[in-house]
């Protein structure tokens, strides 16, 4: 049996050479992943419902592929995990909730298609925030399966609502994960957990079969070891769909060697969000990172955001929308056995939001994409902190109010509200630590920029190695 102590941290692309050299089979390598996801995820709370009868099963579809030396690409014969909003065929789809727990679907997610078609290995559900956060929670154990725990301190939350994937990701249960945002919950939870994410364009991937919590907000992306990684799962996901009515009908090919060259691309960033925003216990971190960008031979520019309400207009359109998407759960009562009071009173309160409101937020939208294309004309991509914040404590009500004085400008404060009304992809990359716990730094590009944003990070990434550190008690 071979040793894959080492293998359960490795990258998409190690792992497959490992396979076509025939090092180990697939079927012992979805063994070792799906023995050490059942023993490892409930620290963690991170395993909505593992899939090891059926993982195993398409791994030895995989071995006699390779033994005819059949070959699918780089995903072909990885174990991954995938949020449990994302339908699976004939599996329980719980959305994180209680009143859900036995819901079952006849088909499964399009993304899960377009990764079975690649050869990929679907290990497990992971847990999630109860109905992705809508209605707002206030506690991190608004979730079925319990509070998401932090691998690099299980005291601390990993992040929402994609908790289970990130988690996964981290302590090497999978070796990728899909997670989806509609408003931070990719960034936050790879922030959170010290790996990398990806939050596509809107539109970009496939919704087919996932829980709709904002029609005109979600996105469904991936939580990998780095960068590249990241790239070869959205080459793999992305792409049209006419039964998605929000598929923006384009499609991705991960393209490395197309990359610009640094001193061709201008990253803009404000030097208030590293010195006066930030954490204290997170600045020296994070200023490190943007030295490290800056060595990296890119041009940058100081910018600000415009003066708008990022976070009160997504606010409004993710309640309004998820209103009318759980209006008959709302209205039957069921509502009311989820795990988290503030978001059951969040729910009820959506039914009531004027129609008024709703109009007004989404007039707002149309300013901030405008003012997002404006910013774009002077700069290629914004660099900034992707939390604020290491993980807070996971019993603790997630909704402090900051603490200090108030920064002197608002910089790019808001940038992930605001990405997420324009539609923005956006990766987020390991930078360090703070009080033993990861900090990570994120870039925002305009529409369908998703290979400069992933050549950006995999440059990063080659002069840093946190996205190659572990949790200490990770085995």
């Amino acid at each position: 049996m071979a040793d894959f102590s080492s293998v359960f941290f490795s990258t998409i692309t190690e792992i497959n050479a490992k396979l076509r050299a025939k090092e180990f089979s697939c079927v012992e390598l979805t063994r070792a992943f799906c023995e050490r996801m059942e023993r490892l995820a409930p620290r963690y709370n991170a395993l909505a419902l593992s899939l090891r009868k059926e993982a195993e099963k398409h791994a030895r579809d995989v071995d006699d592929e390779l033994k005819r030396d059949r070959t699918r690409g780089p995903l072909q014969g990885i174990p991954y995990g995938a949020k449990d909003l994302l339908a699976v065929k004939g599996k329980p789809t719980t959305w994180g909730a209680r009143p859900f727990a036995a819901q079952v679907f006849d088909e499964d997610a399009e993304v899960i298609k377009k990764l079975r078609a690649t050869g990929a290995i679907l290990t497990s559900k992971l847990a999630m925030v109860e109905l992705a956060g809508g209605g707002d929670y206030r506690f991190a154990s608004a979730s079925l399966t319990g509070p998401g725990l932090n691998p690099w301190d299980r005291t601390r939350w990993s992040g929402g609502s994609s908790s289970g994937s990130a988690a996964a990701v981290a302590a090497g249960l999978v070796t990728f994960a899909l997670g989806s945002e509609t408003s931070g919950s990719i960034v936050t939870p790879a922030a959170f957990c010290g790996v990398t994410g990806l939050r596509p364009t809107y539109g970009l991937v496939s919704r087919r079969g996932a829980m709709a919590l904002s029609w005109t907000l979600d996105k469904i992306g991936p939580i990998c070891r780095s960068a590249e990684d990241c790239g070869l799962v959205l080459h793999a996901i992305a792409g049209s769909d006419l039964e998605d009515p929000g598929s923006a009908g384009r499609s991705f090919a991960y393209n490395p060697q197309f990359a610009r060259k640094p001193s061709e691309l201008t990253i803009g960033y404000a030097p208030v969000d590293f010195n006066e925003w930030a954490e204290p216990a997170t600045r020296p971190g994070l200023q490190e990172a943007l030295r490290v960008v800056k060595a990296l031979g890119f041009q940058t520019k100081e910018v600000e955001l415009a003066d708008l309400p990022y976070g009160a207009a997504t606010g409004t359109i993710i309640a309004g929308e998820a209103g009318s998407i759980f209006e008959d759960f709302i209205r039957s009562g069921k509502v009311d056995q989820l795990a988290d009071s503030s978001q059951i009173a969040g729910l009820k309160a959506a039914l009531d939001l004027p129609a008024v409101d709703y109009l007004r937020a989404m007039r707002v939208r149309t300013l901030v994409q405008e003012a997002f294309r404006a910013l774009f004309l002077d700069v290629d991509m914004l660099l900034a902190p992707a939390r604020l914040e290491t993980a807070p404590v996971a019993s603790e009500p997630l909704d402090a109010p900051r603490a200090g004085p108030a920064p002197s400008s608002r910089g790019l404060s808001g940038l992930i509200p605001g990405g997420n009304l324009a539609g923005l992809p956006a990766i987020s990359l390991p930078c360090g630590f703070a009080n033993g716990l990861p900090i990570g730094i994120s870039l925002v590009a305009r529409p369908f920029y998703e290979n400069q944003l992933v050549a950006v990070g995999a440059a990063f990434q080659s002069q840093t190695d946190w996205h190659r550190r572990k949790p200490p008690l990770s085995d």
